[in-house]
């Protein structure tokens, strides 16, 4: 008898840092669920997002592609255009609906704002709308007054926005694994991102006394691009101390540790209907949060690795537990590729995917010949106004082409925190040629529009481009 596929449970987080879970040994987050589910598979620790953006992300999540290629730029919302995959884009998700996959979607959408998942290949929805709509009818009387900042929840735990949403996923499950053939589960939750409101006992879970500064806190702005002091402008936060920022993180937190509660509900229900041995589990996140790191709040107009950087864990069935992989992987371009060979589907893909798929790393004792050294993350500018970046990163080192402003270049290995440009510095200068070149290489391979130009290419193939202290 043909072996059935395997299920696959999707579950994301938003704005959720790489070193904010308990398996990253980095800050104190207590995140149990998720450091046993990367006990139980594999934990990538160099994961990064390719647009640190909720829409573009998403959008090149089910779509399998770089956001520029096929114009996912910012969110949509705001003053600028509406950028959005449409409809009758390819996605990896009509792919398992079209070979006999039932399949779900709950929680945060971000993929269009005219259609639901139900027009890119899940037979079901129920999204953030559905849960304000219930919190509004329970709690009428709710009022927050501290907008972006947060605060906590007065919302009892078991009907906070995460417990709802497992509540509901555990539902779904149980109604998927009824059914006959394979299953499609994806469940993305609005949390961590802000404004952070733990609920119940994870509202005070983490003293602010007792939380630390992020190592890039202290910082001076001194050689960086304009835009990052001026985001603190923007935000009202330029005088803000630790003090200011500990009760923000300590929220920050709060929410991390109850959405891990939750995903545990939702991989309990998993172990208790029998289907965990013939589930694929991902867990990941479509970027971080500058969470008061580097002075700054949210993720827009910089590519540090507070908000590039991400968690990303896979379990497998029959999978070797524990694995711990240091490999360079896309969160969400690799995932298309990934799930397409692990359920037997990569001939029924479009044949143009831009990520690469992860089963090696998954079985493999060691990194396969040929594996990417580098990766590369991209911005388009947000709400403040427009602003283009493209960042490559190695183990060693990361430069940050910004296009209308100074550029940046930071030592990974004696400044982690990214805290000193050293952009200016001669003793770079051959190494800046040459991760400008490696960097216009991929984006060019990738059909990024901006180095299709004569002016851009100078810039990172002539070095015509100034630098901290106005020279070339």
């Amino acid at each position: 008898m043909e072996k059935r596929p395997p299920n696959l449970l999707l579950i994301t987080a938003d704005q959720l840092r790489f070193d904010c879970v308990g398996f990253s040994c980095k800050y104190p987050v207590r995140t149990p669920n998720l450091d046993a589910l990367a006990g139980q598979g594999t934990a990538f620790t160099h994961a990064y997002s390719v647009l640190p953006v909720c829409c573009p992300a998403r959008q090149s999540l089910l779509h399998g592609r770089r956001p520029e290629t096929f114009g996912a730029l910012w969110n949509y919302s705001g003053a600028l255009p509406v950028a959005a995959l449409p409809p009758d884009a390819y996605t990896w998700t009509r792919t398992l609906a079209e070979n006999g996959y039932r399949s779900a979607y709950l929680g945060k959408w971000g993929v269009n704002p005219d259609h639901d998942a139900t027009a890119y290949g899940y037979h079901s929805v129920v999204g953030e709308s559905d849960y304000a709509k219930f919190a509004k009818e329970r709690y009428p009387d709710v009022v927050y007054t501290n907008g972006y900042f947060g605060e906590p929840d007065p919302v009892p735990l078991a009907d906070s926005r995460t417990h709802w949403l497992a509540a509901r996923a555990v539902a779904k499950l149980e109604e998927l694994q009824r059914g006959d053939g394979p299953w499609h589960l994806a469940l993305h939750f609005p949390e961590p991102h802000l404004p952070c409101r733990p609920a119940g006992r994870f509202a005070s879970m983490y003293d602010p006394a007792g939380v630390p500064e992020w190592d890039g806190f202290r910082e001076t702005f001194e050689g960086k691009p304009y835009i990052q002091s001026q985001q603190l402008l923007s935000w009202g936060i330029e005088s803000f101390t630790w003090e200011d920022w500990a009760p923000v993180v300590a929220r920050y937190y709060g929410v991390i540790s109850q959405m891990d509660e939750a995903v545990g509900q939702v991989l309990n229900a998993l172990d208790r209907l029998g289907a965990a041995d013939d589930t694929v589990v991902v867990f990941t996140s479509d970027h971080g949060d500058m969470c008061g790191s580097h002075r700054m709040m949210d993720k827009h107009y910089i590519l540090y690795d507070d908000v590039v950087r991400v968690p990303l864990i896979i379990r497998m069935p029959g999978g070797k537990p524990g694995r711990v992989s240091d490999s360079f992987v896309y969160n969400f371009l690799d995932l298309a590729p990934t799930v397409l060979e692990l359920t037997g589907l990569s001939a029924a893909g479009p044949g143009n995917l831009q990520g690469r798929s992860l089963l090696p790393l998954l079985t493999e004792n060691e990194e396969p010949a040929g594996w990417r050294r580098s990766v590369v993350s991209t911005y388009n500018g947000q709400q403040f106004g427009l602003y283009t970046q493209r960042m490559i990163r190695t183990k060693s080192w990361k430069y940050i082409w910004n296009c209308t402003d100074t550029d940046e270049l930071y030592d990974l290995q004696a400044d982690p925190a990214e805290l000193t440009n050293r952009i200016g510095a001669p003793e770079h200068t051959e190494l800046v040629a040459e991760l400008r070149r490696e960097l216009y290489g991929q984006l060019d391979a990738d059909g990024d529009l901006l180095v299709r130009n004569s002016w851009m290419r100078r810039q990172l193939l002539e070095g015509a481009k100034r630098n901290c202290s106005g020279s070339t």
